[in-house]
């Protein structure tokens, strides 16, 4: 692979996942299959819950993460007793909640469904965990569009208030209020710890997603059209896929260890402070790996977005001791070759799991 491999220090293992018994909802998206491919490739064993893959194609076929898995169920987290009898018959030690309507403009179009899915869904999969007495450890996986954006010059911190101008970023901070309302209620004093984590915008190979900046560029490539930008000015939190997943897994890990009451909080997950970059940085480094590719500014009327947004990860990086390996630059050249080793008929599945073994073999940034 192209990114460069000065840095490479083998990462040890904190904890040993073979035979662990791993639950993960929305398996079937973007960051599940990451997730999921990582998880198996440690030992774990891993139960799906989630509907279909929402693309054609999708990551979770393209790489196979079907074979790969223990389970592959298709429950929609909205129907409480599906989910009820799936905990009971797997008994996971593990949960990663993922599963989630996940995309800002379509909780425009459809905020009941927006809402259901991300607040109903989280009130489901915790009442699930209260009543499995298996499950010793869960990350609840948000965003960090769950705080209340106020376009201020510095990055949000996990204290912050949450909010939410649209529906999706209001539906996820409703999510980890209930999540903080089901763990000072139901969980501490050694019964399952419980911690969020909040992430940036993540970039990688296998997302085709609709409205997202990657997916949108390279469907414009494959059309020989501009892509169209409707904020190039906005900053986002970029970072490669494999960026908050290894947080994921790490806190996971600290949550099922002795001093695990003080993780069961919230987490941000996001680039260095001085790697956010703008919308039109990203489209025109694209454009550097497809000559004859370009990009425009789109006109006329917009929904609302964040044009400001970083995350502080000093929690992370004091307490956890996780920060970012790759920079923004390494991540997208990443992203580049994923889709390049797809275009041109590669083992995808092979090709996932040797950037997730590249990504271990890096030595985080400080």
């Amino acid at each position: 692979m192209a990114i460069g491999k000065s840095a490479l220090e083998k990462m040890e293992v904190k904890m040993n996942w073979q035979g662990k018994k791993v639950l993960v909802t929305g398996h079937t998206g973007f960051k599940g299959s990451w997730l999921s491919l990582w998880l198996k490739k440690l030992g774990a064993k891993v139960y799906g819950v989630s509907l279909d893959p929402i693309t054609n194609p999708s990551i979770f076929e393209v790489a196979g993460v079907k074979e790969e898995i223990e389970r592959d169920s298709r429950i929609d987290i909205r129907n409480l007793n599906e989910l009820k009898f799936f905990f009971q018959e797997v008994n996971p030690e593990v949960v990663f909640h993922l599963a989630a309507q996940a995309l800002v403009l379509d909780s425009y179009s459809n905020p009941v469904d927006t809402f259901a899915t991300n607040v109903m869904g989280t009130v489901n999969v915790l009442e699930c965990i209260r009543l499995t007495p298996s499950v010793k450890a869960t990350v609840i996986v948000t965003t960090d569009k769950c705080y209340e954006n106020k376009e201020w010059y510095w990055a949000y911190r996990e204290i912050e208030p949450m909010g939410g101008f649209d529906p999706y970023s209001s539906s996820k901070g409703c999510a980890e209020l209930v999540t903080s309302a089901y763990r000072s209620s139901f969980f501490g004093g050694g019964k399952s710890s419980i911690a969020s984590a909040r992430a940036g915008n993540v970039i990688g190979g296998g997302d085709w997603s609709k409205n997202r900046l990657i997916p949108d560029f390279f469907r414009s490539i494959e059309s020989k059209e501009p892509l169209f930008l409707r904020y190039p000015n906005a900053i986002r939190p970029w970072q490669h896929v494999l960026e908050p997943v290894g947080g994921y897994i790490l806190l996971a890990e600290k949550l099922l260890g002795e001093e695990k009451e003080n993780f069961a909080e919230a987490w941000n997950f996001g680039p260095a402070e001085d790697d956010a970059k703008t919308v039109e940085w990203i489209a025109t480094n694209i454009c550097k790996h497809f000559p004859g590719s370009s990009w425009k500014t789109e006109s006329g009327e917009k929904k609302h977005e964040a044009n400001y947004l970083k995350l502080d990860i000093s929690k992370a990086k004091m307490k956890l001791k996780w920060s970012p390996k790759w920079q923004t630059k390494q991540a997208l050249s990443a992203t580049v070759e994923w889709y390049k080793a797809y275009k041109s008929g590669k083992n995808m599945k092979d090709f996932t799991y040797d950037q997730i073994s590249l990504y271990e073999s890096f030595k985080s940034q400080e």
